[in-house]
């Protein structure tokens, strides 16, 4: 788990420079070694770093940038790669011979003897460019979910690359202007949908695939090697999916440094941890994050899983007070503007404080299951808007206002941005259920979204570029309504906001974040079975319950889903009111990030006056837009 950059093309000095720069600015994500290589005898090559947060063979045999003596090549390497020793077991009877204990020397001959089809063997988290010195290429690649991520974009004729966007920005190589269409993605859905990023020539490889670079810079088309899978036929065996998640979990537990498992009491940490109690050798170490105020705090949960499941537990108190001290820095950790990082980040800080450097979690299981209130309401809501798609427009939207009025009162000056605020646009989707997915996510309706923003040219649609668009529906087409939901929860929510939320802000406190549910092998169990057994009874995550949880009191997630939240809408106001303040009335700074500064005012104002529909989170994904342009001096 670690940090890269690196340039492929041609490396001048000037060139050398902006990759030590990228690599000083990656220094958070590995604090145990760091490393440069360049090999461009004729002036065109490539130049590899990285920064390394030791987790298996702490030696300095796992330094990098590692070369591969048979072949001359050499990898940057970001992340794990949990299969590797019995990788290592079939390469060695094909007669390769290894030095060291790492995952990293595993895939340089994996590549030596597979070629780029080495991917495929591959069950891990990891991003990486390999350069291939016989064929004057590099392999950039990422894993099959996109838990790694991987930045590139080009200067010159020369691709560079990057762990984390701020680390290209950093090169002082990149004009530091906003992606238009990035921007109108963001606005919608509080974060940047890939590939495209919040920096104009800026791109994030996507989840599952590999390029090609060649000595001159060159990149090759993307090509995609895994994919989600769509369902065929369907069964209801559930035990290769069993035998899915013990092994899973068991290959995550491996490593030479303080491990332990994240527990907040819910079914999805608790599922996790009941597992790893069931496959591990030892008792197994549990964390939980507990808070002073009662609404918030389900540590009680958490330890009666923890006694059920004999782990040895650990419980973590975040106060205010903390929360206060370390909030610059969780601003600071925010790699491109998202509205949800920070709880990661606080969670990821407090659990390092605590002695760990490998954290496993839960993520994936609400997206897998059909854990959330989405696998049911936007179905309904679809078949709603398709049977009203008769009623005409004008119409359709007055019924809508009168009703949104009616459930929420009075509007203020910024009408009701929540669910009945928005029935309106549910409405007009006509009962495209990718449409509806993106309106109930939404943080903004339509008619205030035009109010809000200066610039309408983005290739926008309901908050998605038209590739992903089309590539969802395309993908979705005869699925079952589950199914698709649980595609598009995978892709968008997970894939796009979460797992890149995750390694930024656990990354910034170099804490290894596993999340063992996403295993591809999970996932394509998953899709063999029958919906009705993978999501019945909607919201209860009944199969994951039954497969993981079978020796713990069910009543103990017998209550009201609420997920893991900090109490972020009282904590930030009293921390940050009067700065929320002198942002939201900064005119220049609205209008540099092209936001229209008297709806955004109007917008602040209502909701410090408690108008209805308007959510903490309406005001804060406002507010770590422009701060992050703010500090990075990024405008359009």
């Amino acid at each position: 788990m670690c940090g890269i950059a690196g340039a492929v093309g041609p490396i001048t000095d000037r060139v050398l420079d902006a990759v030590s720069r990228a690599h000083d600015a990656l220094q958070h994500r590995g604090p145990d070694a760091a490393g440069q290589w360049h090999h461009a005898p004729d002036g065109n090559g490539v130049a590899l770093a990285h920064r390394r947060l030791a987790i298996i063979d702490l030696s300095a045999d796992g330094a990098q940038p590692m070369r591969h003596a048979p072949t001359g090549n050499a990898i940057a390497f970001n992340g794990e790669i949990y299969n590797y020793r019995a990788l290592r077991d079939e390469l060695k009877t094909l007669g390769h011979a290894f030095h060291t204990q790492t995952d990293t020397e595993v895939i340089l001959a994996a590549y030596a003897q597979w070629g780029a089809d080495c991917l495929d063997r591959f069950n891990g988290m990891f991003a990486f460019a390999l350069w291939d010195k016989a064929k004057q290429t590099c392999l950039l690649a990422r894993d099959r979910l996109g838990i790694k991520p991987l930045y590139y974009t080009h200067h010159n004729g020369t691709l560079l690359f990057a762990s984390e966007l701020r680390a290209l920005l950093a090169t002082q190589l990149i004009p530091r202007t906003l992606d238009p269409a990035a921007l109108s993605t963001y606005l919608w859905n509080g974060f940047v949908v890939g590939p495209n990023t919040i920096i104009d020539g800026v791109r994030l490889l996507p989840a599952g695939s590999h390029a090609t670079v060649d000595a001159t810079g060159q990149l090759s088309p993307i090509d995609i090697y895994w994919r989600q899978p769509i369902a065929g036929d369907t069964h209801t065996d559930t035990d290769e999916l069993r035998d899915a998640l013990e092994q899973s979990v068991s290959l995550r537990l491996v490593a030479d440094v303080p491990l332990g498992v994240f527990l907040s009491g819910g079914v999805d940490s608790s599922a996790l941890a009941a597992l790893a109690a069931r496959v591990s050798d030892r008792p197994v170490q549990t964390f939980n994050i507990s808070f002073d105020e009662p609404e918030f705090d389900e540590s009680p949960y958490a330890l009666r899983v923890a006694e059920a499941i004999r782990s040895e537990h650990h419980d973590i108190r975040l106060t205010e007070q903390r929360f206060a001290a370390q909030l610059d820095d969780a601003l600071v950790s925010i790699d491109q503007p998202t509205f949800d990082a920070i709880n990661t980040y606080f969670v990821s800080r407090a659990v390092r404080e605590a002695g760990l450097t490998v954290a496993l979690a839960g993520t994936g299981g609400d997206e897998l299951f059909g854990g959330y209130a989405s696998f049911h309401e936007v179905p309904r809501s679809a078949n709603v808007a398709r049977c009203a798609a008769f009623i005409p427009g004008p119409i359709r939207r007055a019924l809508a206002a009168a009703v949104a009025r009616i459930k929420t009162g009075k509007p203020g000056a910024v009408k009701p941005q929540t669910r009945w605020g928005k029935l309106a646009d549910a409405l007009d989707t006509r009962g495209n259920l990718l449409a509806m997915y993106q309106v109930s996510y939404g943080l903004f309706t339509h008619d205030f979204l035009d109010q809000l923003t200066l610039h309408t040219n983005a290739h926008t649609h309901y908050g998605l570029t038209d590739t992903i668009t089309d590539d969802l529906t395309d993908r979705s087409i005869g699925s079952d309504p589950l199914t698709a939901v649980s595609r598009f929860e995978q892709t968008l929510f997970l894939g796009q906001r979460l797992l890149r939320d995750t390694d930024a802000a656990s990354m910034a406190v170099a804490l290894e974040a596993r999340v063992p549910l996403l295993d591809h092998h999970i996932i394509e169990a998953l899709a063999k079975l029958d919906p009705q057994t993978r999501f019945h009874p909607l919201g209860r995550k009944q199969l994951l319950r039954d497969l993981a949880l079978g020796d713990v009191d069910p009543t103990i997630f017998d209550r009201p889903k609420s997920g893991f939240v900090l109490p972020l809408d009282v904590w930030c106001r009293r921390k940050l009111d009067p700065v929320l303040d002198d942002t939201f009335n900064d005119e220049r700074l609205c209008t540099s990030v092209g936001l229209n500064p008297k709806a955004v005012g109007r917008l602040w104002s209502s909701y410090t006056a408690g108008a209805p529909g308007l959510y903490w989170s309406r005001v804060w994904a406002l507010y770590v837009l422009l701060n992050w342009c703010r500090t990075h001096g990024v405008s359009l």
